[in-house]
Protein backbone atom coordinates (compact mmCIF):
# COMPACT_ATOMS: atom_id res chain seq x y z
CA UNK A 1 0.00 0.00 0.00
CA UNK A 2 1.70 3.31 -0.67
CA UNK A 3 2.16 6.44 1.67
CA UNK A 4 -0.92 8.77 -0.55
CA UNK A 5 -3.46 6.01 0.16
CA UNK A 6 -2.83 4.95 3.30
CA UNK A 7 -2.97 8.68 4.29
CA UNK A 8 -6.58 8.14 2.94
CA UNK A 9 -7.71 5.87 5.52
CA UNK A 10 -10.42 7.13 7.72
CA UNK A 11 -10.56 6.62 11.05
CA UNK A 12 -13.29 7.06 14.10
CA UNK A 13 -12.34 6.43 17.57
CA UNK A 14 -14.11 5.11 20.58
CA UNK A 15 -12.90 5.44 23.88
CA UNK A 16 -14.26 6.86 27.79
CA UNK A 17 -10.85 8.67 28.28
CA UNK A 18 -10.51 11.80 27.28
CA UNK A 19 -6.96 12.25 27.70
CA UNK A 20 -6.33 8.87 25.73
CA UNK A 21 -8.66 9.48 22.59
CA UNK A 22 -7.28 12.88 21.88
CA UNK A 23 -4.04 11.95 22.41
CA UNK A 24 -4.23 8.95 19.87
CA UNK A 25 -6.00 11.40 17.77
CA UNK A 26 -3.23 13.61 17.24
CA UNK A 27 -0.27 10.87 16.89
CA UNK A 28 -2.51 8.89 14.28
CA UNK A 29 -3.02 12.21 12.27
CA UNK A 30 0.63 13.70 12.87
CA UNK A 31 2.49 10.52 13.32
CA UNK A 32 1.17 7.94 10.44
CA UNK A 33 -1.10 10.66 8.14
CA UNK A 34 -4.49 9.06 8.93
CA UNK A 35 -7.53 10.69 8.49
CA UNK A 36 -9.13 10.59 11.88
CA UNK A 37 -12.31 11.97 10.87
CA UNK A 38 -14.34 11.32 14.12
CA UNK A 39 -13.67 11.08 17.88
CA UNK A 40 -15.96 9.97 20.53
CA UNK A 41 -16.51 8.63 23.89
CA UNK A 42 -19.45 6.77 23.55
CA UNK A 43 -21.20 4.73 21.43
CA UNK A 44 -24.13 7.36 21.60
CA UNK A 45 -22.48 10.31 20.12
CA UNK A 46 -21.09 7.91 17.25
CA UNK A 47 -24.69 7.24 16.18
CA UNK A 48 -25.92 10.49 16.91
CA UNK A 49 -23.60 11.65 14.00
CA UNK A 50 -23.54 8.11 12.17
CA UNK A 51 -26.01 9.82 8.58
CA UNK A 52 -22.50 12.76 8.48
CA UNK A 53 -19.98 10.44 9.07
CA UNK A 54 -18.05 8.00 6.78
CA UNK A 55 -14.89 5.48 7.87
CA UNK A 56 -12.74 2.77 7.21
CA UNK A 57 -12.37 1.70 10.54
CA UNK A 58 -13.41 2.09 13.71
CA UNK A 59 -10.98 1.62 16.58
CA UNK A 60 -13.18 0.89 19.86
CA UNK A 61 -12.66 0.34 23.08
CA UNK A 62 -14.04 -2.88 24.59
CA UNK A 63 -15.12 -1.99 28.16
CA UNK A 64 -16.42 1.84 28.39
CA UNK A 65 -17.74 3.84 31.40
CA UNK A 66 -19.73 2.22 34.01
CA UNK A 67 -23.51 1.97 32.82
CA UNK A 68 -22.37 2.37 29.24
CA UNK A 69 -23.51 -1.01 26.12
CA UNK A 70 -21.12 -3.39 26.52
CA UNK A 71 -18.20 -4.68 24.33
CA UNK A 72 -20.84 -7.11 22.80
CA UNK A 73 -23.29 -4.81 21.76
CA UNK A 74 -21.09 -1.76 20.89
CA UNK A 75 -19.82 -3.90 18.69
CA UNK A 76 -23.02 -5.54 16.92
CA UNK A 77 -24.44 -1.71 16.57
CA UNK A 78 -20.83 -0.59 15.24
CA UNK A 79 -21.87 -3.35 12.80
CA UNK A 80 -25.14 -2.20 12.16
CA UNK A 81 -24.72 1.84 11.91
CA UNK A 82 -21.31 1.32 10.01
CA UNK A 83 -21.65 -1.73 7.96
CA UNK A 84 -18.86 -0.76 5.55
CA UNK A 85 -16.68 0.14 8.20
CA UNK A 86 -13.91 -2.33 9.85
CA UNK A 87 -14.10 -2.67 13.69
CA UNK A 88 -10.42 -3.15 15.58
CA UNK A 89 -11.43 -3.44 19.29
CA UNK A 90 -7.94 -1.44 21.52
CA UNK A 91 -8.55 -2.55 25.33
CA UNK A 92 -6.14 -2.74 28.16
CA UNK A 93 -8.16 -6.20 28.84
CA UNK A 94 -5.81 -8.02 26.53
CA UNK A 95 -6.59 -11.51 27.22
CA UNK A 96 -8.00 -14.66 25.52
CA UNK A 97 -11.05 -14.36 27.21
CA UNK A 98 -12.01 -10.67 25.52
CA UNK A 99 -10.26 -10.99 22.68
CA UNK A 100 -12.73 -14.48 21.83
CA UNK A 101 -15.77 -12.68 22.86
CA UNK A 102 -14.89 -9.54 21.09
CA UNK A 103 -13.80 -11.61 17.24
CA UNK A 104 -16.46 -13.73 18.02
CA UNK A 105 -19.18 -10.78 18.11
CA UNK A 106 -17.88 -9.20 14.98
CA UNK A 107 -14.90 -7.38 15.88
CA UNK A 108 -12.08 -7.40 12.56
CA UNK A 109 -9.12 -6.78 14.74
CA UNK A 110 -7.86 -6.64 18.68
CA UNK A 111 -5.22 -5.09 19.83
CA UNK A 112 -3.95 -4.17 23.82
CA UNK A 113 -3.46 -0.79 24.40
CA UNK A 114 -0.25 -1.44 25.72
CA UNK A 115 1.02 -2.18 22.53
CA UNK A 116 3.29 0.69 20.46
CA UNK A 117 1.64 2.97 18.19
CA UNK A 118 3.64 1.44 15.62
CA UNK A 119 1.69 -1.64 16.36
CA UNK A 120 -1.54 0.09 16.27
CA UNK A 121 -1.00 1.88 13.16
CA UNK A 122 0.08 -1.91 11.76
CA UNK A 123 -3.25 -3.02 13.32
CA UNK A 124 -5.25 -0.51 11.21
CA UNK A 125 -4.01 -0.84 7.90
CA UNK A 126 -4.40 -4.52 7.99
CA UNK A 127 -7.87 -4.48 9.32
CA UNK A 128 -9.04 -1.43 6.73
CA UNK A 129 -6.81 -3.87 3.94
CA UNK A 130 -9.51 -6.20 4.59
CA UNK A 131 -6.79 -8.96 6.73
CA UNK A 132 -7.93 -10.26 10.33
CA UNK A 133 -5.74 -8.91 13.32
CA UNK A 134 -3.38 -10.15 14.67
CA UNK A 135 -2.27 -12.81 12.94
CA UNK A 136 0.02 -14.53 15.25
CA UNK A 137 -0.84 -15.92 18.51
CA UNK A 138 -3.73 -14.13 20.02
CA UNK A 139 -5.76 -15.40 17.02
CA UNK A 140 -6.07 -18.66 18.57
CA UNK A 141 -8.31 -17.09 21.05
CA UNK A 142 -10.56 -17.29 18.08
CA UNK A 143 -9.88 -20.76 17.37
CA UNK A 144 -12.68 -23.96 17.43
CA UNK A 145 -14.66 -23.60 20.95
CA UNK A 146 -14.36 -26.27 23.80
CA UNK A 147 -15.56 -29.08 23.13
CA UNK A 148 -17.42 -29.22 26.76
CA UNK A 149 -19.06 -27.00 29.62
CA UNK A 150 -15.67 -27.80 31.75
CA UNK A 151 -13.31 -27.22 29.06
CA UNK A 152 -14.83 -23.76 28.22
CA UNK A 153 -14.63 -23.05 31.86
CA UNK A 154 -11.03 -24.11 32.57
CA UNK A 155 -10.12 -22.12 29.17
CA UNK A 156 -12.22 -18.65 30.81
CA UNK A 157 -10.42 -19.15 33.97
CA UNK A 158 -7.11 -19.93 32.42
CA UNK A 159 -7.03 -16.82 30.41
CA UNK A 160 -6.56 -14.32 33.01
CA UNK A 161 -4.02 -14.79 35.70
CA UNK A 162 -6.33 -15.54 38.35
CA UNK A 163 -5.72 -16.53 42.15
CA UNK A 164 -6.57 -20.09 42.99
CA UNK A 165 -9.24 -18.74 45.23
CA UNK A 166 -10.20 -16.09 42.52
CA UNK A 167 -10.89 -19.33 40.02
CA UNK A 168 -12.97 -21.09 42.96
CA UNK A 169 -15.10 -18.30 43.37
CA UNK A 170 -15.92 -17.78 39.58
CA UNK A 171 -16.65 -21.38 39.17
CA UNK A 172 -19.23 -21.21 41.41
CA UNK A 173 -20.69 -18.46 39.60
CA UNK A 174 -21.07 -20.15 36.83
CA UNK A 175 -22.60 -23.13 38.59
CA UNK A 176 -25.03 -20.27 39.53
CA UNK A 177 -24.38 -19.91 43.07
CA UNK A 178 -25.19 -16.47 44.85
CA UNK A 179 -22.39 -14.35 46.34
CA UNK A 180 -23.76 -15.32 49.59
CA UNK A 181 -24.07 -19.36 49.11
CA UNK A 182 -20.10 -18.76 47.82
CA UNK A 183 -19.27 -17.77 51.61
CA UNK A 184 -21.08 -19.75 53.26
CA UNK A 185 -19.41 -22.96 51.02
CA UNK A 186 -15.57 -21.80 51.99
CA UNK A 187 -16.29 -20.21 55.09
CA UNK A 188 -15.46 -17.00 54.33
CA UNK A 189 -16.58 -13.51 54.72
CA UNK A 190 -19.60 -11.77 52.12
CA UNK A 191 -16.95 -8.99 51.22
CA UNK A 192 -14.07 -11.46 50.55
CA UNK A 193 -15.78 -13.17 48.55
CA UNK A 194 -17.49 -9.78 46.55
CA UNK A 195 -13.89 -9.03 46.77
CA UNK A 196 -12.54 -12.04 44.68
CA UNK A 197 -14.81 -11.57 42.40
CA UNK A 198 -14.97 -8.30 41.22
CA UNK A 199 -10.79 -8.79 41.30
CA UNK A 200 -11.36 -11.71 39.16
CA UNK A 201 -13.83 -10.13 36.61
CA UNK A 202 -11.11 -7.04 36.27
CA UNK A 203 -8.55 -9.28 35.06
CA UNK A 204 -11.30 -10.63 32.59
CA UNK A 205 -12.14 -6.99 31.08
CA UNK A 206 -16.04 -7.80 32.30
CA UNK A 207 -18.33 -6.06 34.60
CA UNK A 208 -20.96 -8.15 35.07
CA UNK A 209 -22.60 -11.80 35.78
CA UNK A 210 -24.29 -11.57 32.05
CA UNK A 211 -20.97 -10.53 30.62
CA UNK A 212 -19.21 -13.40 32.28
CA UNK A 213 -21.54 -15.85 30.98
CA UNK A 214 -21.41 -14.24 27.57
CA UNK A 215 -17.45 -15.15 27.40
CA UNK A 216 -18.59 -18.96 28.59
CA UNK A 217 -21.07 -19.22 26.40
CA UNK A 218 -18.58 -17.93 23.38
CA UNK A 219 -16.08 -20.55 24.27
CA UNK A 220 -18.34 -23.44 24.00
CA UNK A 221 -19.62 -22.16 20.72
Amino acid sequence: MSESTEARVRVILVDDHPVMLRGLELLLKREYSFDVVGSFRNGQELFAVQNTIHADVVVTDYALAKGDVDGHRLIRSLKQHFPQARILVMSSHCNPGTVAMAMRSGAHGFIGKSQSLAEVAIAIRAVAAGRVYPAGAQAEAVSPAASSDEEASDELLDCAKLSPREREVLRCVLDGMSISSIANKFSRQITTISAQKNSAFRKLGIRTNNELFKIWHQLRG
